[in-house]
């Protein structure tokens, strides 16, 4: 057969593949700009004055910062009354929920359509830590504004959480944004001390009110060096309190005559091999991609040091130097063991029968305890000292990378911030979003903009003179905005 009619032969199959093809592109890439449109779309479609935001976010942050919810007491019925005044100005629902009538938590809820996607759940807790008055150089519920930072308890935990979540609801409600989802705003009691009244009593008594799919809360934030924005951290897992009492026990006597069975001696043993052991390094998911980001803006020597982390092998000197030099990192990659308190004895010359330390042990959210606690009687190797678990909170799993509000969290990242990088974080220490997680809620910290400077001064949660960039708080509040919005508006 010649090559013209093998030509007019496959023409027509030719011509329909082609026309297939043709088609299949047209629709790629048509949707290709429908979803990227749907981004662009729900930012533009509800434009807002953010001049006037700012003001109005100001005034509510000092507002709140002012009422003084230290816990202990509490006393968070005086913010959530505040938020639910606001709030029924706008006519937004919402309502108190109190296992103790001085500990009231708020739940506001705007509906969305609902009918095919869960509701996305914003947090913010509205007791602090208290204060030593006079070491602080302003009055801490004062919201002072001063070289351009808002000071004063709970500026950065949690009240600018509290402060953005307080705004987003007053803006979806304002701008009538289309949502496909339900938004709920918690303003909870209690967190500092992991207490009954606040999100336990909440989940227990009234989940209903705040199930959803995705959960923004406390524990990210963002690095500015050198005027420019480094990074921004989201918490997407965090580390179990597992406290734990070491029990030495000997025989009492005389302290003239010292006894081989010294319950302290045997005790100071045992806190000396506990502390001289390096528990194994664990990665997850979270921490792999941490440590992989931030290897891609570290000096030559960081990254090539956290790499190192990427392929463990023993007798990893990156470990090593981590253990010494970079503590939070140390603790983010292994289970940790700090001993806190030691007590024994009661007179100076009296051998006692008994001594005892409390160990803050810090868990990886996958750590077999059970393992663990084997191991710890291993490296102890001593039968007169006795492990005993004081159990605290369940372990929570890692919320996943990839989803919706992640790849949204990302995404406006890049938009505010050109150039900086997403962190997944685990946070070292302990957040009520553990809560959340047990529950199958993807739950994901985030928090304001710091320099890198107030960070190395340590004036940041919980510190003396706690302060926030003024800026940061409003940026905050777009972060915050931009990001649900993708994820809760109509297409």
């Amino acid at each position: 057969m010649s090559h013209s009619r093998v030509i007019r032969k496959i023409q027509p199959r030719l011509n329909q593949t082609s026309h297939f093809l043709y088609c299949c592109a047209l629709t790629c890439l048509g949707l290709f700009f429908l979803l990227s449109a749907s981004f662009v779309e729900a930012q533009d479609r509800y434009p807002v004055p953010w001049d006037k935001v700012e003001k109005e976010t100001l005034e509510h942050f000092q507002a709140l910062v002012r009422i003084d919810t230290s816990n202990p007491p509490g006393n968070e019925t005086k913010a959530a009354e505040y938020l639910k005044k606001v709030f029924e100005k706008e006519g937004i629902s919402a309502e108190l929920l109190a296992l103790d009538p001085n500990r009231a938590n708020l739940v506001a809820r705007i509906r969305g359509s609902g009918w095919f996607k869960k509701p996305i759940l914003v947090m913010g807790h509205t007791d602090v830590v208290g204060v030593q008055k006079e070491k602080w150089s302003v009055d801490p519920f004062a919201a002072v504004r001063k070289d351009g930072y808002i000071w004063g308890r709970g500026t950065l935990d949690d009240k600018d959480n509290v402060t953005a979540g307080l705004m987003l609801m007053l803006l979806l409600k304002r701008q009538g944004v289309k949502l496909e989802r339900d938004v709920i705003f918690l303003a909870e009691a209690g967190e500092e001390g992991f207490d009954k009244e606040g999100l336990r009593y909440v989940v227990a008594s009234h989940w209903d009110r705040i199930n959803a799919e995705f959960a923004l809360a406390e524990g990210g934030g963002g690095i500015i060096k050198d005027g420019k924005v480094q990074n921004i951290s989201v918490a997407t897992s965090e580390k179990v309190p597992r406290g734990m009492q070491l029990i030495a026990k000997g025989t009492a006597g005389h302290g003239s005559m010292p006894r081989p069975d010294n319950a302290i001696v045997h005790l100071a043993n045992a806190l000396a091999r506990l502390g001289a052991w390096l528990p194994p390094m664990k990665l997850d998911e979270t921490t792999r991609t941490y440590f992989e980001r931030l290897a891609e803006i570290s000096p030559p020597e960081e990254a090539a040091r956290y790499r190192s982390l990427l392929t463990p092998k023993e007798g990893n000197e990156a470990e090593l130097y981590l253990s010494k030099n970079e503590l939070a990192h140390n603790s983010m990659i292994r289970t940790s063991i700090s001993p806190t308190v030691i007590k024994g004895g009661f007179r100076n010359n009296v051998i006692p029968s008994e001594a005892e330390a409390y160990l803050d042990i810090r868990a990886l959210p996958d750590e077999k305890m059970d393992q663990f606690v084997k191991r710890m009687n291993e490296i102890i190797g001593d039968p007169n000292v006795e492990i005993k678990p004081i159990p605290w909170r369940d372990a929570a799993p890692t919320s996943k990378l990839g989803t919706e509000m992640f790849n949204a969290l990302e995404r406006t990242q890049k938009r505010l911030y050109p150039g900086s990088v997403t962190l997944p974080v685990l946070v070292t220490g302990a957040t009520d979003m553990s809560q959340l997680r047990v529950k199958g809620v993807q739950a994901y910290g985030i928090g304001p903009l710091m320099l890198e400077k107030d960070i190395k001064e340590g004036v940041g949660a919980h510190s003396e003179n706690e302060r926030i960039l003024e800026k940061s708080l409003h940026d905050f509040v777009r972060f915050v905005w931009y990001t649900v919005l993708e994820v809760a508006a109509a297409k």
